[in-house]
């Protein structure tokens, strides 16, 4: 493969992941579908309906991304959730504060896009604050302390940090074997709570679980299976495009919001490029505004008072230190990062629910 070549794949890539995150935009503007709405619908009024939106959609991309690795076209070694320790403070702290965040910030990132895309300017707000945090976290003042005092809290483990890695082991198979095995016990168990409220089961609730569970899969797809390449024409070694990490990657906001701040900023040095986190941000907004224009919807919102605004700005500046702590948000972790069954997004989506619900039990006491 010639440079010429691989540049148009490159485009190819960004082009297939702009027309998948407009379609996301679209869906989650119509459908409403949002994490900490889900949490926030158990604790208030005890529906579950989106929480199970969210484990449905979560089932789906587990086992398509188990599926993918089983046909042998992609693997979770290669992907940015592979590191060699677990990071286990870093990502449970980083949980509980973007969890408690995005309760104040009224959404995570991904919602903040579609408010912003349907012209609500709060998340404009939110979304700038958010990244210039985790910006400042990823390699700015607050990056020091997280490394020497945070991210050195780790631990190695022998088999593996993701779960087919261990059916792997524990069951004398391949990875391949392993993960198909892991994916399947976990959708499994999803499904059987999914499935057991008939109440549940319309065709909005099924088409926005599954829709957004597609979503990741193809996204991985695009990113390990039409992105990927083993020589590079300068390096001559494996790759993969348009990503940040330069492993495989899915859909992520709270990162790529924070290096879409410093390609603005610093877009003349030369060095910024498109990259899959960047089309999915400007796409998943893009598609909201589609959305909102399409409806009839799309209006200018702002803060109503002081406490409004500086509630947002506690709720956003925790869900930037927070996702850069736990590597991911709640579409980075929860979706993406859980549908490897790493452990650490294991540890992550956990500890983002439990800090938004002690977020809303807090919410609920002061009120």
């Amino acid at each position: 493969m010639n440079e010429l070549q691989l540049a148009q794949l490159q485009w190819m890539v960004l082009a297939a992941t702009a027309l998948v995150s407009l379609f996301l935009g679209v869906l989650l503007h119509r459908s409403h579908f949002c994490t900490m709405g889900a949490v926030s619908d158990m604790v208030v009024m005890e529906n579950f309906d989106r929480l199970r939106q969210w484990a449905l959609a979560l089932a789906v991309a587990v086992f398509g991304f188990g599926c993918m690795t089983y046909a042998g076209l992609i693997s979770p070694l290669q992907s940015i959730y592979a590191t060699k320790d677990l990071f286990w403070l870093s990502t449970l702290l980083g949980g509980l504060f973007f969890g408690w965040g995005m309760v104040w910030a009224s959404g995570c990132g991904s919602k903040s896009l579609v408010r912003l895309g349907a012209g609500n300017l709060k998340s404009l707000f939110v979304l700038l604050v958010m990244g210039l945090v985790a910006l400042s976290a990823m390699k700015g003042v607050l990056a020091v302390a997280r490394v020497q005092y945070i991210d050195a809290v780790k631990i190695e483990i022998p088999q593996g940090l993701f779960l087919g890695e261990w059916f792997s082991h524990y069951f004398n198979t391949s990875l391949q074997a392993g993960s198909l095995w892991a994916a399947c016990l976990v959708s499994s168990i999803l499904l059987l709570w999914v499935l057991k409220d008939s109440s549940f089961l319309t065709l909005h609730h099924l088409s926005t679980g599954v829709g957004v569970g597609l979503v990741i899969c193809v996204v991985w797809l695009i990113s390990g299976v039409l992105g990927h390449g083993m020589e590079h024409p300068e390096t001559l070694e494996e790759f993969f495009l348009a990503t940040s990490s330069r492993k495989m990657e899915a859909l992520s906001f709270t990162g790529p919001v924070a290096q879409a701040i410093d390609a603005l900023v610093y877009f003349s040095d030369g060095t910024k490029r498109w990259t899959i986190g960047l089309v999915s941000v400007v796409g998943v907004c893009a598609g909201a505004w589609i959305s909102a224009w399409q409806q009839g919807t799309l209006r200018l919102e702002g803060f109503t008072n002081v406490a409004d605004m500086r509630r947002h700005l506690v709720g956003a500046s925790l869900m930037g230190l927070g996702a850069v702590l736990a590597m991911g948000c709640s579409i980075g972790q929860g979706l993406s990062g859980f549908s490897t069954l790493s452990f650490a997004s294991f540890i992550a989506t956990l500890a983002i629910i439990a800090g938004a619900y002690a977020a809303l039990q807090y919410d609920m006491r002061q009120a």
